[in-house]
């Protein structure tokens, strides 16, 4: 005995300690956040496990504890395969309290003896007996009248949900998301990015935003180089600029920057000179066919943007064999309303992050890897009036309002001499990162994405709408975290950098934080380059999210002319989501306002990055009418994941998109029909037998729905497909089919 009491003292201060570590903070490196250290939220765990360990003490449940675990081992021999059946929350005290009353042990050691006999007594019992009869009565009454004329906990706990997000949205005006985005145009001015990370940092604190920082990462850039490239025809000798002006001084003089950012960057660079072949969209089918009729060794292909992602096809134009590819934009791909003939436009042949540290952070003591050009092409972008002056074809190519398409005649041969100039650099990219910490699931993160302008890219303004919207977003949510409100789970929200280059600083922090991530993120809502156009809103979500997104998306439409249909699978979505969808699986939706004509139009055009858009922002929305909607739509969302009980996600529509794309690829078997078909099944049941208690508050358990959450948001993650062609996504919810 004295050996087992010494020895107690320690093991509860031990178990203390353990349950309680928390990180200094002083101790942590710049730029980590207290809610993504695994320190802390293994310390959060702990502070759980330390609830019950203090539970787990109380009298007379150590003989519960031995009881309960002979019977499961009795089940365990009878039964080998587990069910949801045998899976059970934790039992309440009071039920743990009732058994207890049943053991031997607990009669014979908290039983009393019984009082003696009183000539007063029974007068006394029938004046108790009398008054629990009476009030037994006017509960019953109370009860019925309060139950017929009082909505149920389920009805007034949604209602007070929907009031405090409409209270919390209805502060957000266009007139403030203007003012913000005309701050911003004035930043980007300066050829350093620091100034606008500080900006939007500075203005995120001011608005009461908990833990904002800068997360810096030191990566490597492809950036234009010194002169412009060039494109010479051999027959002439003619050279023209990637715009389609002449080689001459005075073009150079005039935009010398213009000349300078029509390029690819992570191309090869170099000077090659061949035929140039007319690959059309570069698909499998005819490559193999011009393959039969030309040796394509070093040779040029004239490939049009669009229809498949550009990794995917400058992969096919390697393997055959090609050694440069002069990429455009064929003009009857654009909405008749845009001329885009004469401009020109960057891409980025990044699949994703930090080309010398793939798939690992950028951070200190990073093994770094000579990765200047991730292809062996040499990639030069050209405008669509160089082609017409290639090919010999006259600009306008539009009779009786029908477009015909760029094409070079198969009779005719064109030899041509490219030159492609790029530097690479190791350049600082920043993110800034703020947290809104969870009140009940402080470990659950929602994240907020958007970018802003990094410097040495292009000079377009849709980072200013995306930061603009963010920062009207969390200016209407502190708003009412200072009257004492706090949303359920972690709102983390994020303005990217180096987004032009590949995405590269939502991935280095991604990669970063990926153990983490994995484990904690609920859902990504992406606010990138949120308006396009200015007559179709137009969303794209995750089959898990396609529910919520099209009530909001249709509630909006209602008011509107042109209402597409919620869009979940045709369309990949574009920005600094990639990472979260591809590597993480996580759930993701996205808002925003497009052209009819350019839904219409081949997808993947939204590739090129236009040196100079050919409409503005405020011209396609000057009221930032559009801005507002794209706020509330995603304020809406964002509140509804990070703040109801049960997370709003639908497993039955994992399991249908699941069945369809197998239902329209003839190369699948019936047993993977027969798998999909099972899968829908145990969906349904797992929505109605699982899903409808949870949401039910008289039959919500706290350890139950903290479980089922955990399944909701990793059932995407179990769908992942490990190899895909470059420029495809790995997530079932983006299929690649529908693009082939």
């Amino acid at each position: 005995m004295g050996e087992n009491e010494a020895s107690l003292p320690n093991t509860s201060l031990q178990g203390k300690k353990m349950a309680y570590q928390k990180v200094n903070a002083d101790q942590r490196a710049p730029g980590h956040s207290q809610y993504l250290d695994n320190d802390d939220l293994q310390a959060t765990a702990l502070d759980l496990e330390w609830d019950m360990e203090k539970e787990l003490e109380e009298p007379g449940f150590d003989q519960f504890r031995l009881d309960r675990a002979e019977n499961q081992n009795l089940e365990n021999s009878e039964t080998a395969d587990l069910n949801l059946d045998s899976i059970q929350p934790a039992t309440s005290p009071k039920g743990r309290f009732q058994r207890l009353q049943e053991e031997s042990e607990y009669v014979t050691r908290y039983t009393r003896s019984a009082p003696k006999s009183n000539p007063c007594n029974f007068c006394r019992l029938s004046k108790m007996l009398c008054t629990a009869i009476i009030l037994f009565i006017f509960g019953i009454l109370i009860g019925y009248y309060a139950h017929k004329n009082c909505p149920s906990n389920a009805t007034s706990s949604g209602t007070l949900d929907l009031q405090l997000y409409q209270e919390i949205l209805k502060t957000i005006q266009a007139e403030d998301i203007k003012n913000s985005f005309r701050n911003l145009i004035q930043l980007y001015k300066s050829e350093d990015d620091v100034e606008i990370s500080k900006k939007i940092k500075t203005h995120w604190t001011s608005l009461g935003l908990e833990d904002v920082q800068f997360v810096n990462y030191s990566v490597l850039l492809s950036l234009p180089g010194p002169s412009p490239s060039s494109v010479t025809l051999s027959s002439s000798g003619q050279c023209f600029h990637p715009n389609g002006q002449p080689c001459s001084e005075e073009a150079r003089k005039h935009g010398s920057q213009d000349l300078l950012y029509p390029y690819a960057a992570y191309s090869a660079k170099g000077t090659l000179e061949g035929e140039v072949i007319d690959v059309g969209y570069g698909k499998a089918d005819d490559l193999k066919r011009i393959k039969k009729m030309k040796n394509t060794t070093n040779q040029i292909a004239l490939l049009k943007l669009g229809k498949l992602p550009l990794l995917y096809k400058l992969s096919l134009l390697e393997k055959a064999g090609f050694g440069g590819v002069l990429l455009y934009i064929d003009p009857c791909d654009l909405p008749k309303t845009t001329n885009l003939s004469y401009d020109t436009f960057m891409v980025s042949l990044n699949p994703g992050g930090d080309p010398s540290t793939p798939g690992y952070p950028s951070v200190d003591g990073s093994f770094r890897q000579n990765r200047s050009d991730l292809t062996s092409l040499l990639v030069q972008p050209i405008s669509a009036s160089l082609v017409a002056k290639l090919i010999s074809s006259p600009q306008d190519r539009t009779k009786n309002g029908v477009c015909s398409p760029l094409e070079l005649p198969n009779n005719e041969e064109r030899i041509v001499n490219m030159q492609v100039q790029t530097v690479t650099k190791f350049k600082t990219v920043t993110n800034v990162v703020g947290y809104l910490k969870g009140l009940t699931s402080p470990d659950r993160y929602v994240i907020v994405g958007s970018h802003h302008h990094t410097a040495y890219s292009y000079n377009g303004q849709e980072w200013a709408s995306s930061t603009a919207i963010i920062t009207a977003f969390i200016r209407a949510l502190m708003l009412r975290v200072k009257r004492g409100w706090r949303p359920d789970r972690t709102i983390v929200f994020c303005s990217w950098g180096g987004t032009t280059f590949g995405n590269i600083g939502s991935y280095e922090w991604g990669e970063e934080f990926k153990k983490v991530l994995q484990r904690n993120v609920v859902a990504y809502v992406s606010l990138h380059s949120p308006i396009r156009g200015n007559s179709s809103l137009y969303s794209v979500s995750s089959p898990s999210l396609q529910q919520l997104v099209a009530e909001k998306s249709n509630f909006n439409c209602s008011r509107r002319a042109h209402c597409p249909g919620t869009n979940v699978s045709s369309v990949q979505i574009r920005g600094d989501a990639d990472y979260f969808i591809n590597h993480l699986g996580v759930p993701t939706v996205q808002f925003a306002y497009e052209d009819i004509k350019a839904l219409e139009s081949p997808s993947f055009l939204s590739e090129a990055l236009f040196l100079k858009r050919a409409t503005k922002i405020e011209e396609m929305d000057p009221f930032f009418n559009l801005h507002e909607t794209i706020t509330k739509l995603s304020g809406e969302v964002i509140l509804q994941i990070a703040n109801e009980p049960v997370l709003p996600f639908n497993a039955l529509d994992i399991a249908l998109e699941v069945q369809n794309n197998l239902k329209g690829d003839q190369l699948n078997p019936h047993q993977l029909l027969a798998l999909a078909s099972r899968l829908r099944e145990s969906a349904q049941v797992f929505q109605s037998d699982e899903m409808r208690p949870a949401n039910d508050p008289k039959e919500r358990a706290p350890i139950r729905v903290r479980m089922l959450n955990d399944i909701l948001q990793d059932m995407e993650k179990s769908f992942l497909v490990q190899q895909v062609p470059p420029g495809f996504y790995s997530n079932p919810g983006f299929p690649h089919g529908s693009f082939m």
